[in-house]
């Protein structure tokens, strides 16, 4: 039985040690190194050998995007698994143009675990149930629209749901910060989704977003 050889990154000891702990039972499985950022993880793999690399989407100092976006240039025959708690199809998206070969939520258990390893070292990609059926539905939606000729015009917003809704709280002059507390997200999701609502709407400051949630009635005077 060949053995696979995974890297674990994450910016928190104790997720590390929780994925190691539970990988450690499988026979084939050997972990042989740890990171706790894109950077790390980088370094590693040009010192150590790793077939697979399990790694969080948000850390400091390198996403876990940006980081696999560097490997599926530079080390193209690792394989790679991000973990994430987003399901929103904007981060779906992202994860997959980066060139990871597999998503799983956090809380996945063993099994899944071992099934996404053993799927993606036989060369396919696995993303899990929840992320599945995000796409499916994000993909049904579109060919219903299209159906029902509902295609957005040129000039009307091009924002999902949730990043208007927090389009109308960056107006009401809430901080990041503010704007996760109450809608129970990460700071670090909000400042994503900031940098998407601008790069939408080609703007680049604060008093332009406010402008435009003006004009779209996303916010009244």
């Amino acid at each position: 039985m060949k053995t696979i050889r995974i890297l674990v990154v994450d910016d928190h000891a104790l997720v590390r040690e929780g994925i190691k702990a539970m990988l450690a039972g499988v026979d084939d499985f050997v972990i042989t190194g740890e990171a706790e950022n894109g950077i790390e993880a980088i370094d590693q793999l040009k010192k150590i050998a790793v077939d697979i690399v399990i790694m969080d989407i948000s850390m400091p100092l390198m996403t876990g995007i940006e980081a696999i976006k560097i490997i599926a240039a530079d080390f193209p025959a690792i394989k790679t698994i991000i973990l994430t708690i987003h399901s929103e199809i904007e981060f779906i998206e992202q994860i997959y143009k980066s060139g990871a070969t597999g998503c799983l939520y956090k809380n996945a258990g063993k099994s899944e675990f071992e099934l996404a390893i053993r799927t993606i070292i036989k060369g396919e990609r696995y993303f899990c149930m929840v992320l599945s059926d995000a796409i499916l539905k994000e993909h049904f939606n579109k060919i219903e629209n299209n159906n029902k000729n509902l295609l957005q015009p040129k000039d009307e917003n091009p924002l999902t749901k949730r990043e208007i809704e927090i389009l109308k709280l960056l107006a009401e002059d809430m901080s990041n910060q503010a704007i996760a507390d109450k809608l129970c997200i990460s700071y670090r999701t909000i400042e994503t989704h900031r940098k998407n609502i601008m790069q939408k709407l080609k703007l680049n400051s604060t008093i332009a977003l406010v402008k435009y949630a003006i004009q779209k009635g996303i916010i009244s005077i």
